[in-house]
């Protein structure tokens, strides 16, 4: 018996470790297999990435890696996915799952995917997009819808998304969107939000007119079968006159039905001759217009109703769609003030164009907008411009001035020739004061006459080899007999004022009976 009992410890002490051995064997295997499993056998794993893409799978796998921030699974037969599926997923940013066969979303499938920023969806079989399809999505920003068979949308299916940035529901059956509901939640991000290729046969210009100019840039309504209207007409046309990009791209594609009852009826909404008998009693919206100089600086005011609430929270955006906010840090030239003003410092041409401020109360639940139009332009060089123009004026009447002092004629002294005789007169630059002094006699038998006459030779009519042809008989007709003719150019007896012309004198001596 006593031998025995070494025997007995010896046996236990081996089954003992044989026990422990084969725990070791199982954990090493279990870790294993959990290790190899970890990837599903159809899909792709690299570091962060998980493609189970084109695989005809029929349903998720079960187990996934949770190091994984992108998921494929698009291009399968998936019908359904399970409640909190990506649970185990905590780091997920990106999920495709986009041509499979998913009919319905349950309220909880997307339950614990709160990082998840970007959700393709498109090309399934959805009938509708409903309030608990992504509530819990409160950190998404782009959600692909396109392409199912979407009739309705919820009105409040994006409430909670406050980081919604694009929604694409293009390509589906909508054949009406709740335009209201994006007027009461503040998704100051969003900036795409496409309903083109639908089912709309008529869109609601009032509740459009209301939405931030921002929704309007990216919301795109072309391809759908609305009716031909005025108002439709008309705001289309705003947008394309401010260069929306949701009209400008997508010019030709904006139809509409001329008669309603005819299917085949679609025109084009801008070249439609109907549209040019249309009224512009559609009120336009009033858009704040401000002017600066170049290099000069602005401050832009958020004219709002939130001034007095200390909770308001003010956002800016850009033409070219850029985001200002306090306290974040803007760019070298645009600051947003504590106030909410906006500052624009050393203005230039590129800060041109209609800046939007959102104005968020915390308090009342609610925002508003505010819309500034910046015209930034080059300064004028008015005052120096008239300056010059003045003077060079001044200098070419001053020359024609000259010019015809120097060069016409003022008075043509013919014309005072013939006057009555009497005082002697001015006449222009050419009269002529004579004198009533005898002038000197030239040899002894020349008599003393008082019959004298004064004649001004025109040198432009007589001329002959540039010298002037003294006057003869023939152009004196009303003297008889002349018998001498003197040419006198006497300083003391006659007096010339402006001119060069000779005077000639003559004196006619008449005959005597002794003489014969």
């Amino acid at each position: 018996m006593m031998n025995m009992l070494p025997l007995a410890t010896a046996v236990w002490k081996f089954l003992g470790n044989l026990l422990v051995f084969l725990e070791l064997f199982v954990e090493v295997n279990t870790f294993n297999s959990s290790a190899f499993t970890s990837c599903p056998e159809a899909c792709i794993c690299t570091a962060d990435l998980l493609s189970c893409a084109r695989q005809e799978l029929h349903q998720v796998p079960v187990i996934l890696p949770p190091t994984a921030t992108t998921l494929d699974l698009s291009h399968n037969a998936i019908t359904h996915l399970h409640d909190r599926w990506l649970a185990t997923l905590p780091h997920l940013h990106t999920l495709r799952i986009s041509h499979n066969q998913i009919h319905d979303l349950s309220r909880q499938v997307f339950h614990s995917a709160i990082s998840l920023v970007h959700l393709d969806m498109s090309s399934n079989h959805l009938h509708a997009v409903k309030k608990h399809y992504f509530e819990n999505l409160v950190n998404l920003e782009e959600l692909l819808l396109y392409h199912n068979e979407i009739v309705e949308v919820d009105g409040n299916a994006f409430v909670k998304l406050t980081s919604l940035q694009k929604v694409y529901l293009s390509w589906n059956y909508i054949t009406q969107f709740p335009f209201r509901a994006i007027q009461g939640f503040k998704h100051t991000h969003l900036r795409t939000l496409d309903l083109s290729t639908n089912n709309l046969s008529s869109i609601p210009v009032e509740e459009i007119a209301a939405l931030p100019v921002y929704i309007k840039n990216g919301l795109y309504l072309h391809n759908n079968p609305v009716k031909c209207e005025c108002s439709l007409h008309q705001m289309l046309q705003e947008w394309k006159n401010r260069g929306f990009s949701s009209v400008q791209d997508f010019t030709e594609q904006h139809t509409c039905k001329a008669y309603s009852n005819v299917p085949r009826s679609i025109v084009n909404t801008f070249t439609y001759k109907y549209f040019e008998n249309c009224s512009t009693s559609l009120k336009e919206l009033s858009i704040l217009k401000m002017t600066c100089k170049v290099g000069q600086s602005l401050v832009i005011h958020c004219n709002t109703s939130f001034h007095g609430d200390n909770t308001t929270i003010y956002r800016w955006i850009s033409p070219k769609h850029e985001l200002f906010m306090y306290p974040e840090p803007s760019d070298k030239t645009r600051k947003v003030l504590k106030n909410g003003s906006l500052k624009i410092t050393k203005a230039d041409r590129f800060h041109s164009g209609i800046y939007v401020c959102v104005a968020i109360s915390e308090l009342q639940k609610i925002n508003a907008t505010h819309e500034v139009n910046i015209t930034v332009q080059y300064p004028k060089l008015v005052d120096s411009f008239n300056t010059g123009i003045t003077t060079l004026l001044g200098c070419v009447v001053g020359l024609l001035l000259v010019l015809i002092y120097l060069y016409l004629t003022p008075c043509r002294c013919s014309k005072c020739f013939k006057k009555p005789a009497g005082p002697p007169q001015d006449c222009s630059a050419q009269s002529s004061i004579l004198s009533t002094t005898p002038p000197a006699t030239d040899g002894p038998n020349r008599k003393i006459s008082t019959n004298k006459h004064v004649v001004f030779l025109e040198p432009i009519k007589e001329a002959q080899n540039g010298k002037v042809r003294l006057a003869v008989g023939e152009d004196f007709p009303d003297i008889k007999s002349p018998k001498l003719l003197h040419l006198k150019l006497d300083s003391e007896s006659i007096s010339s004022v402006f001119s060069d012309l000779p005077i000639m004198t003559y004196e006619a001596e008449e005959q005597s009976p002794a003489d014969g």
